[in-house]
């Protein structure tokens, strides 16, 4: 038990310093703009919100529950903050606030075999996550849409850029696809569970009356 949460928890201690410093400017200046301006213009408010929600899903995504082999775990929820804000701000807010975090994961955790790959694994995976926001009169489809959204990128990144990594016999398809789904689907679980809890709906609810309170 002590060992599983030492690796639980591992990555925690990974953080470089340089990563720490904007996250946590990140959520002090998002802290602050939200302590000062208590009705903020909607402009205002989706960058405090985004934010925010970055920094939170970014400390969140070094909490690994589980890790895959060749990359990618199971978190503690770390893209439903993403998803909150997305469907709260609209898919263009929430692609935004996405593809930021990917770029923070790019320089937190680089792993680059070729710059499409890059881009498919990162900016525009998480950026997916954003699709959330199509669907602001319902959350959990908008997480489902979020959540295929990103694992459609990586299915195209490991079909081009790791089919090596298929047993023989196997398509590089069918491989890459149950090799994401098999982290993404319990990540995404956990996030429509915890969405689906009465007290954090109400939560959530209250986040999105209170963002649209103008001037």
């Amino acid at each position: 038990m002590i060992e599983y949460l030492f690796n639980v928890f591992k990555d925690v201690t990974k953080l470089k310093w340089y990563t720490i410093v904007i996250v946590s400017v990140l959520f002090i200046l998002s802290l602050f703009l939200m302590a000062t301006y208590k009705r903020q213009n909607l402009s205002t408010k989706a960058i405090v919100y985004g934010g925010l929600s970055i920094a939170l899903s970014f400390t969140l995504s070094f909490i690994k529950l589980y890790r895959m082999p060749q990359g990618g775990s199971i978190t503690p929820a770390s893209m439903l903050p993403l998803f909150v804000y997305s469907y709260i701000f609209g898919p263009a807010a929430g692609i935004i606030a996405g593809v930021a975090y990917g770029i923070l994961q790019l320089i937190q955790e680089p792993y680059v075999v070729h710059w499409a790959q890059l881009l498919l694994d990162y900016p525009l995976a998480f950026g997916a996550l954003g699709f959330a926001g199509f669907f602001r009169k319902n959350l959990p489809l908008g997480i489902l849409a979020g959540g295929f959204g990103r694992f459609v990128f990586h299915v195209i990144s490991g079909v081009v850029f790791f089919a090596s990594y298929a047993p023989k016999g196997t398509s590089p398809l069918v491989y890459s696809a149950i090799y994401n789904a098999t982290y993404i689907a319990p990540d995404l679980a956990v996030c429509l569970v915890l969405a689906l809890i009465p007290s954090v709906k109400k939560a959530i609810e209250r986040l999105s009356k209170e963002a649209y309170i103008q001037k």
